[in-house]
């Protein structure tokens, strides 16, 4: 079957559209420095989090979940580049297909052996050999974008990371917020309380939660890259502090740092909300405070028990803190519990549901180990 010249045209024009898209997404998301919504790579990775979530529906061990889990980050990458690739390809090959002597096939045999650089099929007139120049020249950038793309991306990952790690020490792993506090106190049993420690690390905190909004949203596959240990996640780690900085201000008003506290929940709130939007949830403008917290009041009360084992002084009834404590934390749990369902965090305390009826994880704690003689 011939198909009229009207036909190969329109098909030209829809490759053109299909190589402007592919370009278009591949500078927004590998040259544009801020988050570029882009259909492919939000299709991509919608498409890639479907296959996982099937491949994990019957796994309902946490640790073995998130061995298959890891490989999410590098799969979505690698479809990421195939997808740029089979589109472009698609593209050329449609611009090609008027100027095409044998049909759709020698079409697609030209944009092949143009973008992948074999060199094989070379066709005859002007208008053709530029479009396989500019083939040629896409696949190129494409995979040469990508390539040089990884070092930004770990790069920005073992900074997080690392921040991630130090706090595995203080917080317990996973994180919790009032163990946080609790080790901090007690100071590995040394008698001394660290407590003034604290406004450094909610300073650190703030700057890390600059940089985890910046990078996460830019390059939005950093979200679902999973921390080294399998009980430790980057999402769990944020929630921990931020719950800190909020049980100090609620029930230690006079000895808690409030700017440093107060500049860390500010800086965390913001960093959930614009990673969580640039996932595609749907987030209110602004927390309602009387639409409460999914936290109990015995939860809270579990927590304050915890500190109370290591004499935290707490300067506050825990009914009368519990108001504040609830303020603070409905600026920031509903973005951190979609963020922990949408990449299935380690399950820890105070962290949300998963998708999996997962038990949560409390932190592990070590053992007292022998004292000095």
């Amino acid at each position: 079957m011939v198909v009229p010249v009207a036909g190969r045209t329109v098909a030209a024009v829809v490759g053109v559209m299909l190589v402007l898209a592919a370009w278009s997404s591949v500078t927004g998301t590998l040259i544009v420095s801020r988050s570029v919504s882009s259909r492919l790579t939000r299709w991509v990775d919608q498409v890639v989090d479907a296959a996982f979530r099937l491949a994990t529906r019957r796994i309902a061990e946490y640790k073995r979940r998130d061995r298959v889990l890891a490989t999410q980050a590098a799969a979505i990458l690698l479809t990421q580049l195939a997808a740029w690739l089979t589109v472009s390809f698609a593209g050329f090959a449609l611009l090609l297909w008027p100027f095409a002597s044998r049909g759709i096939a020698s079409a697609f045999t030209d944009a092949g052996s143009s973008m992948f650089t074999l060199g094989f099929a070379v066709p005859t007139g002007t208008a053709p050999v530029v479009i396989v120049f500019l083939a040629a020249a896409t696949g190129l950038v494409i995979v040469t974008l990508q390539i040089a793309y990884l070092p930004t991306l770990y790069s920005a990952f073992n900074r997080r990371e690392t921040e991630v790690a130090l706090l595995n020490g203080r917080a317990g792993v996973p994180s919790w917020g009032p163990e946080l506090l609790a080790r901090t106190h007690y100071a590995l049993g040394s008698g001394l309380s660290t407590l003034d420690t604290m406004p450094e690390l909610y300073a650190r905190w703030e700057r890390w939660t600059a940089d985890v909004a910046e990078s996460h949203t830019t390059y939005l596959p950093l979200v679902r890259f999973r921390s080294p240990a399998p009980l430790s996640s980057w999402v769990t780690a944020l929630l921990a502090v931020l719950d800190s900085a909020a049980l100090f201000l609620a029930l230690s008003p006079k000895s808690a740092p409030v700017v440093p506290a107060r500049l860390c929940l500010r800086g965390g709130f913001q960093c959930f909300n614009r990673v969580a939007l640039a996932m595609g949830v749907q987030l209110p403008d602004e927390p309602d405070p009387e639409g409460g917290i999914s936290l109990s009041y015995e939860e809270f009360l579990d927590a304050v028990a915890r500190m109370r084992e290591v004499d935290f002084p707490v300067e506050r009834d825990p009914a009368e803190a519990w108001p504040d404590f609830v303020g603070w934390r409905v600026n920031y749990e509903r973005a951190a519990y979609a963020v922990a369902y949408a990449v299935d965090a380690v399950p820890a305390l105070w962290s949300g549901p998963r998708r999996h009826s997962t038990p949560a994880i409390p932190p592990i704690r070590p053992g007292r180990g022998r004292p000095p003689a």
